[in-house]
């Protein structure tokens, strides 16, 4: 019985995982296409072939649908709509879609304003590592929307952000250093 069990255990181990690859090879079938549809301006195709994936739960797919919405892309602009795809994403950790959500918060745009849930957000993408996330949560601490106002922590993600390379938190740490706002030289 107990070896039975050493030799079930190996091939069981291989069908699941033979499974999970088949299942991920048919969510990213059509990827490609859909780039470079999108990338030559054919929206209407790129949303054709982003739309299944994003249903069988691809979070790219789901962002792309999100911004492509945003954009009017393909369809019509649909800032609703948008929260729902970036959402998708989000939730499954996409720091893109996180960074995304948190920028439709921070400005109202499909949902009501609400700076906390911004903030929410942006700090799960930024703690991911994107650029673009700690630039605007650094934002967010700069002018006290969504939390407390605090200099320090605002000059912490730019500095993050600035070590990326992203010109912005360059130059808004050059701006608070200048008006004694948290930042020291460095």
């Amino acid at each position: 019985m107990f070896r039975r069990c050493l030799i079930l255990v190996p091939l069981i181990f291989c069908l699941v995982t033979s499974a999970h690859l088949a299942m991920a090879t048919i969510v990213w079938a059509g990827w490609d296409d859909a780039v470079a549809a999108y990338k030559r301006g054919d929206y209407a195709s790129a949303y054709k072939q982003f739309k299944p994936l994003a249903e069988q739960g691809n979070a790219a797919a789901q962002n792309n649908l999100g911004t492509m919405y945003k954009e009017g892309q393909g369809v019509p602009k649909d800032n609703a709509e948008a929260v729902k795809w970036y959402r998708k994403a989000a939730e499954q950790g996409n720091g893109v879609a996180q960074n995304n959500l948190g920028v439709m918060y921070r400005d109202g745009k499909g949902v009501t304003q609400d700076y906390a849930e911004a903030v929410k957000w942006f700090r799960r993408a930024a703690e991911q590592g994107s650029a673009n996330a700690q630039l605007n949560l650094g934002g967010m601490y700069w002018l006290g929307k969504g939390m407390p106002l605090d200099y320090t922590e605002a000059v912490k993600w730019y500095r993050k952000a600035a070590e990326q390379g992203f010109a912005d938190a360059q130059n808004n740490l050059r701006r608070m250093h200048a008006n004694g706002q948290g930042a020291s030289k460095r």
